[in-house]
């Protein structure tokens, strides 16, 4: 298993922007899909966003769509979740998880904890006037 690091959380108005980002420490994540997944106060673990191996296909959850964008950047080995529009219902802990199946991403699965292998220990958002 990957050794997952997210960061970037914090404290933010609603309307507000944050980017999380995903590493592994001593591995690059190119050979993965890489989800992020988050846990809102007494709440289940959620599926919010997806990139596929190879960086063909995109997911998000519809709650997020058209404010959260994913990226990879494969020279820092580093996955990205630029959060925009943010909204108190946005505050959970964001984590990061990976896996090897190609098709991890597509709808059926990106929200499936199981189809993820690896998991970072998850950031906080906070999303508050």
């Amino acid at each position: 298993q990957l050794n997952i690091v997210e960061s970037g959380g914090g404290l933010v108005q609603p309307g507000g922007s944050l980017t999380l980002s995903c590493a592994a420490s001593g591995f690059t994540l190119d050979s993965y899909a890489i989800s992020w997944f988050r846990r809102a106060p007494g709440k289940e673990r959620e599926g919010v966003s997806c990139i596929s191996i190879g960086d063909s296909y995109v997911n998000f959850a519809n709650s997020v769509k058209g404010r959260f964008t994913i990226s990879r950047d494969s020279a820092k080995k580093v996955v990205y979740l630029q959060m925009n529009s943010l909204k108190p219902e946005d505050t959970a802990i964001y984590f990061c998880a990976a896996s090897t199946a190609r098709s991890a991403c597509g709808d059926m699965y990106f929200r499936r904890e199981d189809i993820f292998e690896s998991w970072g220990r998850g950031t906080q958002v906070t999303v508050s006037s």
